[in-house]
């Protein structure tokens, strides 16, 4: 059976070698994206958006190909469309070549030489070199698709030096591949090896991985013309591997259907059928005609070996009728001698005359050397049936002429001696690539010490100039440096003094932000539930029990707010004054006691349990007064948000260089949101266990408070569980106490008269 096949590339499909096209919900995305985008550009009518967007189009256009060519070409005739109509001659132009692209693709093959003639006429006007090549890279691959190989190469051809010119290896590359499968299609093996291998080499140097594994894919497609069928796998497998990771479906469907065809030639049907069927179902997904008629073929000559030939005639008659609707002549000649192998193997030698005859006239058309070989042993073989043997020696001839051609020496001696180059490039590239890591390394190593002996030679010879300067020219030195700092004292003065009046004004900006936002809060409520209950005693509206009633509520909310006017005040002394100098050692168990004493009484009439058990040789420096104020802030805190038979401890320890004061509670807790909104500018209350109120800005001025002493606050809490405030504060020195008590001690009045 491996005489009796025939083997040809899919140009269309090998010839793309671009990164993969992203993943179809993707696709889908952008596509739905681009008709919203498209209808915004409408309404708004900007030319640069315009541009931007026919850019946009044809790279969609570009990324569908390979995927979804209906995709592509309406992405396409967006593009055109748009480019028409705001006069953009390179928009226009690259929308043209997918146009035409998809047309040749489709079979469409007079839309696309109208489509390319117009975009060459724009590219060679505005002068694209690139996009110039790209146009006659795409009519190359249409006239080899049409076996009219002499315009391929005339095409592919004037190519190559306008993509040199450009200097896109990538894009060189390509087009080697396809001259080589021109070259490939009508036979001259040895010459497109040359194409092959060069394009090889330079994506193999570049890196380009893809590229490399269609390269990889058609030199698998010679070794198996030629039968040298496990290195033609070995190639194959080798461009398996790199596509299999992508989404390539192109190239993946010729693959699976070149591999399904050695599997052919090997009598091994099965797995030949399973390979063809994973390449059957991907050109129907992408309804490609040519990938589709040529799979056909296989099929129909896997099911004629199994005998299975209504089957197999059916796979030939479509892969034939879709051969000559879209006028691809190498898969036309491909279905005809399936059908003379089929009809031979029948020994329906009349039936198969007509097929092998015109398969001959077909492969004399295309001059290809594999698909010449088949067309002769069929013809053979018909002959031999009929009795025409003179006729079947002549065939038989041909065909031992056209197999040696294609295992003619100088092809296998050039892929022994290409094979032996590319593994000879790898290795050198690898060798390159560490090399210049060594070598990078050594510039880096050279480059640190010339650096350090250049700096040294400069401060060497610096200080040379410097003293010889300084000895020469000192009195004239000395001049210019006094005039230099007098102007410089005054210029530092005036920048100090802008400085200052800048500063006072951004403070007085902030200071008074801050205060409009507090007096604005909640600080009116208190007094306007005060000055309603005195209205009503006025009026005689309430008895005397009701009043008696409601001065517990009243009385708490005076003395929430009478807590926070003090923070306030304090706080607002803090702003105005400089508050470094209220900085100063004290002992932290004097400042916090007082206030824990303050606050028994109110916990006991909660039943809430309040300890203090802060010791006593702790010494802090800050202001003890801001401390005092935020203390108590806590601690009134805590009991607010605390129940019956909850507890709140105080307490304080040293912490590597600062001491850290912790006031704990047992109470309602809260959520991690409560907490990440606590000292933030924006105030929030919320009321008490006993709904006490408050105005929620006595955390913010806390923070201000213990920062200004340079310490830190924060909070750790869980819901239900209580919370725990921390401050540190810096280490102060004991000693300096011991020396104030001791000033006090001895010299009372003065110390009177100081304070």
């Amino acid at each position: 059976m491996a005489t009796s096949r025939i083997k040809k590339l899919r140009v269309n499909k090998t010839a793309f070698s671009t990164s993969t096209t992203k993943a179809a919900l993707k696709h889908y995305f952008l596509f739905l994206f681009l008709i919203l985008g498209l209808s915004g550009l409408a309404a708004t009518g900007t030319t640069a958006n315009d541009t931007a967007t026919v850019n946009h189009l044809n790279r969609m256009a570009a990324a569908h190909i390979k995927s979804s060519p209906d995709t592509s070409f309406y992405y396409a005739q967006q593009s055109t469309a748009l480019a028409r109509k705001i006069n953009y001659a390179k928009g226009l132009a690259d929308g043209l070549v997918q146009e035409g692209h998809v047309d040749y693709f489709k079979g469409r093959a007079d839309d696309a030489v109208r489509n390319f003639d117009e975009a060459i006429g724009i590219y060679k006007r505005i002068n694209d070199s690139a996009g110039l090549a790209d146009c006659y890279v795409q009519y190359g691959r249409m006239f080899n698709l049409q076996a009219n190989y002499d315009k391929a190469l005339s095409y592919l051809n004037q190519a190559v030096p306008l993509i040199k010119k450009t200097g896109n290896e990538y894009a060189l590359a390509d087009c080697y591949k396809n001259i080589g499968i021109v070259h490939f299609s009508e036979g001259q093996l040895s010459k497109a090896l040359d194409y092959y291998y060069d394009g090889l080499f330079i994506a193999v140097k570049n890196h380009y991985t893809l590229q490399s594994a269609s390269f990889y894919n058609d030199i698998g497609v010679i070794l198996q013309n030629m039968e040298v069928y496990p290195n033609a796998l070995e190639y194959f497998q080798k461009a398996l591997a790199i596509l299999d990771k992508t989404d390539d479906l192109f190239a993946l469907g010729t693959i699976n259907q070149n591999i399904g065809e050695i599997m052919l030639a090997q009598s091994d049907y099965d797995k030949a059928i399973s390979y063809l069927e994973k390449a059957n179902a991907i050109a129907k997904k992408q309804n490609d005609k040519e990938g589709l008629s040529s799979v056909y073929t296989d099929l129909g000559l896997c099911y004629a070996a199994k005998n299975q030939i209504n089957r197999a005639i059916s796979y030939l008659d479509t892969s034939l009728n879709t051969g000559i609707k879209y006028k691809i002549v190498y898969n036309q000649a491909y279905a005809y001698i399936g059908f003379a192998t089929v009809y031979n193997q029948q020994k329906q030698y009349q039936k198969a005359y007509p097929y092998a005859l015109r398969g001959q006239e077909l492969a004399v058309k295309l001059g290809n050397l594999s698909i010449g070989a088949n067309a002769a042993l069929q013809l053979n073989k018909t002959y031999a049936g009929l009795g025409k043997i003179d006729e079947a020696y002549k065939e038989l001839s041909k065909y031992i002429d056209f197999k040696n051609g294609l295992k003619d020496n100088e092809s296998i001696q050039k892929l022994t001696s290409y094979n032996l180059e590319l593994s000879f490039a790898v290795k050198q590239r690898l060798q390159a690539e560490q090399q210049k890591e060594r070598d990078l390394l050594y510039k880096q190593t050279s480059r640190a010490q010339r650096l350090t002996i250049l700096i040294f030679l400069i401060l060497v010879i610096a200080m040379i100039v410097i003293t010889g300067v300084y000895y020469t020219e000192k009195r004239k030195q000395q001049k210019i440096n006094s005039m230099l700092a007098n102007k410089n004292v005054e210029v530092l003065q005036q920048k100090s003094d802008l400085d200052e009046q800048a500063g006072k004004l951004n403070d007085l900006n902030t200071l008074k932000d801050r205060l409009i936002a507090i007096l604005a809060h909640d600080l009116r409520a208190p007094l306007s539930t005060l000055k309603g209950l005195f209205n009503l005693l006025q009026d005689e509206s309430i008895s005397h029990d009701e009043m008696l009633g409601m001065i517990p509520d009243v009385i708490k909310k005076l003395d929430y707010t009478s807590d926070f006017l003090d923070t306030l005040l304090f706080w607002i002394n803090s702003q105005m004054e400089n508050f470094e100098r209220a900085v100063k050692n004290f002992q932290v168990k004097e400042v916090i006691s007082v206030e824990a004493a303050n606050y028994y009484e109110p916990a006991l009439r909660k039943g809430i349990q309040l300890i203090d058990k802060v010791p006593d040789n702790l010494v802090a420096c800050a202001d003890p007064d801001s401390i005092r104020i935020v203390v108590r802030n806590l601690i009134t805190n805590a009991i607010k948000f605390s129940q019956k038979d909850d507890v709140i401890e105080v307490s304080a320890k040293q912490d590597k260089q600062n001491i850290l004061i912790s006031i704990a509670d047992t109470g309602v807790g809260m959520t991690p949101e409560q907490s990440r909104k606590l000292f933030k500018a924006k105030v929030s209350s919320k009321t008490g266990t006993h709904n006490e109120s408050g105005t929620g800005m006595g955390l913010l001025f806390c923070k201000d408070l213990v920062e200004k002493c340079n310490g830190k606050i924060w909070v750790s809490s869980k819901h239900g569980e209580g919370a725990t405030f921390y401050i540190t504060l810096p280490i102060g020195e004991a000693d300096e106490i011991r020396d104030a008590n001791k000033s006090l001690t001895s010299k009372p009045e003065e110390v009177f008269q100081s304070r």
